[in-house]
């Protein structure tokens, strides 16, 4: 028999990008479909655009929330697809775009008697941002990694979990920040086999204002802030980004760096 898998997506009004995230999704779950059976959900939490729509639309079935926080929606959409009896438990957020094997690499972990699973990201595009930016990010999140794939970060952007050991944890802490973190912790802390995957990043917007409290687009934001340039003048000035539509008009990932 083969076994069921869950993917939770939180969704702050996320109409323009929700698409490709769910078509890297829908990738993710052919690559696996002589596998397992794989369920997309949609947490569209306090929308007020039409995320509701495009994720149907797009194939995914939705589940509609008023929290306002990208712990309680992760949390809900994980307790839904839970009832299900699903044997693994996978998230990302809605403006990211996971890679084909995302799901392959989560199944082939969980063969090999990982309890959690915790990928990678990498930024999609860098325009409207210092070019500094590019290379502080790259520096600051190549220290976090150990030897080979290894590393110390923790993204709810890439993060698989079995049910078994997200509910002998508790699940994930209806924070509006830090929930993925915190998963992750508890996880360590009661002994769980945590696998660290560095070779299946999933791709990232670069917004910098954020939908979570400090999350990724407020590390982003961080590092802007540190840019300082010349104007014509010659006088030295710290950087404004600006960046486009792509990155959000209000919001940001529910990512974190930790």
């Amino acid at each position: 028999m083969r076994p069921a898998l869950g993917v939770v997506v939180p969704a702050h009004d996320e109409e323009e990008l929700l698409p490709a995230c769910l078509a890297g999704l829908r990738a993710a779950v052919e690559a696996v479909a002589d596998r397992a059976r794989v369920e997309v959900l949609v947490v569209a939490d306090a929308c007020t655009d039409r995320t509701e729509a495009v994720g149907r639309r797009c194939g995914a079935e939705v589940l509609r929330l008023d929290a306002r926080a990208v712990g309680r929606a992760r949390a809900a959409g994980a307790s839904f697809l839970l009832g299900r009896e699903l044997s693994w438990l996978a998230t990302t957020d809605a403006d990211s775009v996971v890679p084909p094997d995302w799901l392959a690499a989560q199944l082939d972990a969980a063969a090999e008697g990982a309890d959690a699973w915790v990928g990678t990201v990498e930024v999609a595009d860098w325009r409207g941002l210092p070019a500094p930016v590019r290379t502080r990010y790259r520096d600051a999140y190549q220290d976090g990694h150990g030897d080979g794939d290894a590393h110390r970060h923790v993204h709810g952007a890439s993060l698989g979990i079995a049910a078994r050991a997200y509910e002998a944890v508790g699940g994930f802490p209806p924070r509006a920040t830090g929930e993925d973190v915190a998963l992750v912790d508890r996880l360590d802390r009661a002994g769980f086999r945590v696998v660290r995957d560095g070779a299946h990043p999933v791709a990232t917007s670069a917004r910098t204002v954020g939908r979570a409290p400090d999350g990724f687009a407020g590390h982003l934001l961080g590092l802007a802030g540190r840019c300082v340039i010349a104007d014509a003048s010659g006088t030295r000035r710290a950087h404004d980004p600006r960046p486009d539509q792509r990155r959000g008009r209000d919001n940001g990932s529910a990512a974190h760096i930790s």
